[in-house]
């Protein structure tokens, strides 16, 4: 976990681990919905993170970036946990996002991802973790998120008026 983010960052995913969660593609696949065994060398398309970096400088938004690894919950890491999360290269952790980024991925969508550092990890302080101060860190940025948000979509239906690519 990066020592770098504070509550109430916003962090621009880069990339995913989920080694410790259930595959969603695993048991049968349906052919039409995308491949049996589909690349996840690039869940979050690079063109999309690129529009999202420009929608947080035009808004003055900072946005940090990184290594997003999930866990099944519902309850927070353990700091071993958050100790091995730093040493395979993660930089958050939390209990949704990459499976349904995976999805999306099998089925030949281009995805990005944007989560909200809510609280610092198990081990990382010595506060307990509860609920109550991840959903008022979370109501703290929601404004930020949707202006990042708003500002982005405008951005991507911009590029797809001028023919970019089929973002």
């Amino acid at each position: 976990m990066s020592y770098h983010f504070q509550p109430g960052d916003l962090m621009l995913i880069t990339d995913h681990i989920t080694s410790f969660v259930p595959s969603p593609l695993m048991g049968p696949n349906l052919e039409e919905l995308g491949t049996r065994f589909p690349d996840m060398s690039q869940v979050y398309d690079r063109e999309l993170r690129e529009l999202i970096k420009k929608a947080a400088r035009n808004t003055g938004i900072s946005l940090q970036q990184g290594v997003y690894v999930q866990f099944t919950g519902p309850n927070y890491e353990t700091p071993a946990e958050i100790r091995m999360c730093r040493t395979l290269g993660g930089d958050a952790a939390g209990m949704s996002t990459a499976c349904e980024a995976m999805a999306a991925r099998h089925m030949g969508l281009k995805v990005c991802g944007i989560s909200c550092i809510t609280n610092m990890a198990a081990g990382m302080t010595s506060q307990p973790l509860n609920h109550k101060e991840v959903q008022e860190t979370a109501d703290r940025v929601a404004s930020d998120f949707r202006k990042l948000v708003t500002e982005a979509i405008r951005l991507i239906g911009s590029s797809l008026q001028q023919g970019g690519s089929d973002t």
